[in-house]
């Protein structure tokens, strides 16, 4: 059974059936909150069915997986649901409200002997990618110290138009969730595990929001490298993007957020090839007019969509009992769980201003 059902009429549509679909995969039916929303994207995707009813959905026949792109306080009960019936998964981040939601999901997941990935998506960036093998070759020594900026001013208007649990913390929305859960899931693949970290959660942007919209964290890695994530969606100027890892021998960085990585030592400086497993061209334009709000813009950049459709192959290829095709190892609720474990703690930082372990999950 290769039909998949998705859940959610954002992100779900701009990315997990377009992905999906260029993996080989059928998507068979879209499930929404809103019927008429639902029934309108289902119309301009192409897809046969629309529903208001996750169960309903798992119910349908030839359905081997669902992608879950939902609030994030929703992932464990539709993730839960999903499990309980037998079919495959694809869930965003971040995973779950925290490591103990998570920790119960994944025992589900595995119980049910079923696929479970996260929408790590950028795990197969080549910009990301490459970094991550630089490091791992050994290109710059041992890695010391870590660098990760990221301002936009996507939410700088306080006009910018966000869904309501977006801009709310009970509901897991917020630039920590949304951008922070990808950053830590990078450098955790490109420095392994997070030990501590100590943060802040700003409001940089003058609007009415209990989510953050700016994080800064100081962290330490079990590995012994240092390094700092900051990044807002609030900041007016123009963006800023920095991607870089100095080791003891030399420094690599990613030039901007493409696919150019650099790296300089003392033999000078060399950009380093792109591996020919990692997918290089955009995806197709979405349906004119569909893009409208300032989180629509926020979702529907198709950065995503190459990266995307190797995540879906690698779906296909596990529920046809096949390997998946050669490159970067695919996301599990398991790094969900240990994404989730530095949000916590992240989180608690903030609120006692103080240094906070990680919670181990290896």
């Amino acid at each position: 059974m290769n039909g998949v059902v998705v859940v959610g009429t954002g992100f779900g549509c701009f990315t997990h059936v377009r992905a999906l679909r260029a993996a080989g995969l059928e998507v068979v039916a879209l499930v929404g909150r809103d019927p008429d929303k639902t029934a309108e994207r289902a119309r301009i995707f192409d897809i046969p069915l629309s529903l208001t009813s996750v169960e309903e959905s798992l119910q349908l026949e030839d359905v081997g997986a669902v992608t879950i792109a939902t609030p994030p306080h929703t992932h464990a009960e539709i993730a839960l649901s999903a499990a309980a019936a037998g079919k495959h998964i694809i869930c965003e981040k971040p995973f779950s409200r925290d490591a103990a939601e998570g920790r119960a999901v994944l025992a589900a997941a595995e119980d049910a002997g079923i696929v479970h990935l996260l929408g790590c998506e950028f795990r197969w960036d080549p910009g990301q990618a490459t970094l991550a093998r630089a490091v791992a070759d050994g290109e710059i020594g041992d890695p010391r110290m870590a660098t990760i900026l990221l301002h936009v001013p996507l939410l700088a208007d306080e006009s910018a138009e966000v869904p309501d649990w977006w801009a709310d913390a009970d509901q897991g929305g917020g630039w920590l969730g949304a951008h922070g859960s990808q950053v830590i899931d990078q450098i955790r693949v490109t420095l392994g595990e997070f030990e501590s970290v100590s943060a802040s959660l700003p409001h940089v942007a003058d609007r009415a929001m209990s989510a953050e919209d700016a994080f800064v964290v100081h962290f330490r890695m079990r590995s012994g490298a240092v390094g700092t994530m900051q990044s807002t969606s609030g900041d007016w100027g123009p963006p800023i993007v920095v991607t870089r890892v100095i080791g003891s021998l030399g420094t690599a960085w990613i030039e901007g957020v493409g696919s150019t990585v650099r790296v300089a030592d003392g033999r000078g400086t060399r950009t380093l090839p792109v591996g020919e497993d990692l997918p290089t061209a955009g995806g197709p334009p979405l349906p004119d007019g569909l893009v409208d709000t300032a989180y629509e813009r926020m979702i529907s950049h198709g950065m995503d969509f190459g990266p995307y459709t190797r995540l879906a192959q690698v779906l296909r290829c596990r529920m046809e009992g096949r390997p998946p095709p050669p490159g970067p190892e695919a996301a599990t609720f398991a790094d969900g769980v240990r994404d989730v474990a530095v949000l916590d703690a992240i989180r608690r930082s903030a609120a006692e201003r103080a240094w906070v372990e990680v919670e181990d999950h290896r």
